[in-house]
């Protein structure tokens, strides 16, 4: 089984991006648990329900694992749950981090903000490009500092996506 993980800040195309690379090289995607979550409770998250979520992703991930697919898509995974955590109230549990250490991904596209609009969907918090690119940086120093294997995915829609193919197009070819 091949793991890829779409990853970056809010209004990047991730979701989309995952759909893309199902139709065109098939797998399971698995979405983000935090968006159903929210949904269902109907309210703000609070620190006290990180854990809930990221175990919720969690769930979903090893669901989709357990099927064995040979290609498996990530919407997200507990990077993003650990930075918004961080983000949001200034703290994380610390078994997250350990158990996003402990689970191999084999590649992360990383989702540039600077080239496509946010796009406000009722559970989108950070508007301001600034806030966005911040949030990229995070993502891509903790993927740089434990030594995970990235591609950067950048421009407007139809550039990620030909980026997005070309990048899993080889990756896939490897081996």
């Amino acid at each position: 089984m091949k793991v890829l993980v779409l990853t970056g800040p809010e209004s990047t195309g991730k979701s989309w991006l995952a759909a893309a690379l199902q139709q065109q090289f098939g797998g399971v995607v698995v979405g983000e648990y935090v968006r159903y979550f929210i949904d269902q409770q109907q309210r703000e998250t609070c620190y006290a329900d990180i854990s809930a979520i990221a175990q919720g992703q969690l769930d979903w991930e090893d669901s989709a694992r357990a099927q064995l697919p040979e290609l498996l898509i990530l919407d997200t995974h507990l990077l993003s749950n650990m930075l918004w955590s961080r983000e949001l109230f200034g703290d994380c549990p610390a078994w997250i981090e350990q158990a996003l250490l402990a689970r191999r991904y084999d590649i992360n596209l990383l989702l540039d903000p600077q080239g496509v609009p946010w796009v406000d969907d009722g559970q989108r918090c950070q508007p301001q490009l600034a806030e966005r690119v911040q949030f990229f940086s995070d993502c891509r120093d903790w993927l740089v500092h434990h030594q995970q294997r990235f591609v950067t995915l950048q421009g407007d829609w139809a550039e990620r996506q030909a980026q997005a193919l070309e990048a899993v197009q080889q990756w896939l070819a490897e081996d």
